[in-house]
Formats: structure tokens, sequence, C-alpha cells
């Protein structure tokens, strides 16, 4: 019982710590890409820090300040539910389908601040993020049910463990097609370019987030970072065999990450129908192949 408690306030910590510092990481090797320096890795604490101590005059009613409060807390719960090498407290009380029901705490809390804000830029940027999410929910769908019945389970602890084995037991090889179509995807899923029009500064003034300053930025900074870290998570367990401890579950989700931000760097803007074709033709087509192979197997 004090395992599981001491699991339950370190995890989330920990993901915090791994998220904040993918965020840092993140402009450093943009920067460096593009050949400039790029600030210091520990630029977004200084960022958060400075937030959270400026106040905030503005309120837009009780709706948005929960709203906020939703979408973080949203991620935390969903955290204690993801295998992260070794440390799952509260995966044994659900399993796969739980956390995607979870992770739509984020998205509907961001959602109903920027109803509540009445800015028509962040209600497009709404818009837009759930478009986006229609478009890369259905291959990652068809992608996670293939692992799932492949392994014979939807617990995300028992998918894990029968991965480590051995290397070759990982679901990258095991079940190629579908871990391709979710590579294919995870740029959408984490909201990076070519996949970043739902906050777009140069055309909806960053969307969602339009209407938020001071503490209310500090928590949206944080919920993008521990999205990163959910969806990164979920990538390393379904397909890379998860992790023995926090050292090789960090480093593999390091290993996706850094893949992930070469692409942001590189790749401009898809328009909002160049990402839907694109979603939903060659990630949906990988993924039903694969689906079907697995099934007939």
């Amino acid at each position: 019982m004090v395992t599981q408690v001491i699991s339950i306030i370190g995890l989330p910590v920990i993901a915090l710590g791994i998220a904040v510092f993918f965020l840092g990481l993140s402009r450093k090797i943009t920067a460096r890409i593009q050949r400039r320096h790029g600030p210091p890795l520990y630029q977004p604490i200084i960022d958060v820090v400075k937030l959270l101590t400026q106040k905030e005059n503005i309120s837009h009613g009780t709706l948005f300040d929960l709203g906020i409060v939703l979408s973080v807390a949203g991620g935390l719960v969903t955290i204690l539910f993801i295998p992260a090498g070794g440390l799952h407290p509260l995966s044994s009380s659900g399993d796969f389908l739980v956390v995607l029901y979870l992770m739509l705490l984020s998205p509907l809390g961001l959602a109903l601040a920027a109803g509540a804000s009445e800015n028509p830029n962040a209600s497009i940027g709404v818009s837009r993020k759930f478009i986006l999410a229609l478009g890369y929910e259905v291959p990652f769908l068809l992608a996670a049910l293939a692992v799932m019945v492949r392994f014979r389970s939807t617990s995300l602890v028992e998918i894990v463990s029968l991965q480590q084995v051995s290397v070759l037991s990982w679901s990258v090889f095991v079940l190629p097609l579908p871990a391709l179509a979710t590579f294919l995807v995870l740029p959408a899923m984490l909201g990076i370019r070519p996949f970043d029009f739902a906050g777009a500064p140069q055309e909806v003034a960053s969307g969602p987030l339009v209407e938020l300053g001071g503490k209310y930025l500090a928590f949206a900074a944080l919920q993008g970072a521990l999205d990163t870290y959910i969806i990164l998570a979920i990538f390393v367990d379904l397909f890379l065999g998860g992790g023995t401890n926090i050292l090789t579950f960090f480093l593999k989700m390091l290993a996706v990450f850094f893949a992930g931000v070469c692409i942001n760097a590189v790749l401009p803007r898809f328009r909002v129908k160049q990402a839907m074709l694109y979603l939903w033709k060659w990630p949906t087509i990988i993924a039903f192949v694969g689906l079907v192979i697995v099934m007939w197997t």
C-alpha cells in the first residue's frame, strides 16, 4: 500500500520532469538544425515560473478556470494508468481502453476554456484540433487494436510484459505495419509540424491559447508537455516493449521524440484538408492491412 502511494505521487513528478525536459530539448534541437544556438534546456522552467508569478486581471468566468484545471488534471490522472519502466500504480484498475477515454479530458478542458473566452480564434483553433483528432484516431485505433488482438489483452501492463521476453518480441518487429502506421501519425498526435495548424500563430493567433496569460498560460504549457509524455509513453509501451526501469523507458521515449523533433524542424505546415487526406490515406491503409494480417494469422 505504501509503495503504491509513493508511486502515485512519484510517477506524475517524474513524468512532469521528463515532459518539461522534452519541451526544452525540442527548442534546442530545432535551433541547432536551423543553425541557431537556441535557448538553454532549462528555459521552459524559467518561463513557467515567470508565468506563475504573474497576476492575471482578466477572467472569463468559472467555466474558463475549470477548463484549464480539468485539462491539467486529466493529463496527470492519465499518467497513472500508463506503465513507465516498472511504475504503474493504477494500471491494475484500468486497461488501455480506460487510457483512451482519459486522454479526452485534456482537449475537452481546453475546449471548454476556449469556448468560455468567446474569442473566435480560440474557437477556430479548437475546431481544428478536433478535426485533427478525427483524422489520426482512425489509424491509431486500428494499430492499437492490432496490438491488442496479437497479445490477446487490453492491459498495457500485460502487453509490455509479453514484449519483454526478448528484443524480437517487441511489437515493432512482430507488428511492423501497425507500428509504422502509428509512427506516421505520431506528429499529428503530438501537434507538431506539419500538423500544427490548430495553434498556428500566423493564422489563428495560437488558437486555443489566444486568451491565456499568466498562470493560465503556464498551466496550458504544462498540459501540452504532459500530453507529449503520454503519447510517447503509449507508443513505447505498445511497440517498443516499455522499459524494465525508468531509465530504459526514458531512453526509448527520447529516441522517438528526437525523430519527431527532426520532422518538426524541416517540414512546412499542412493545410487542414491536406492533413486529413494524408491521415486517412496511407497510415489508415497500412494500419488496416496490419490488422487484417494479425486477425488471419
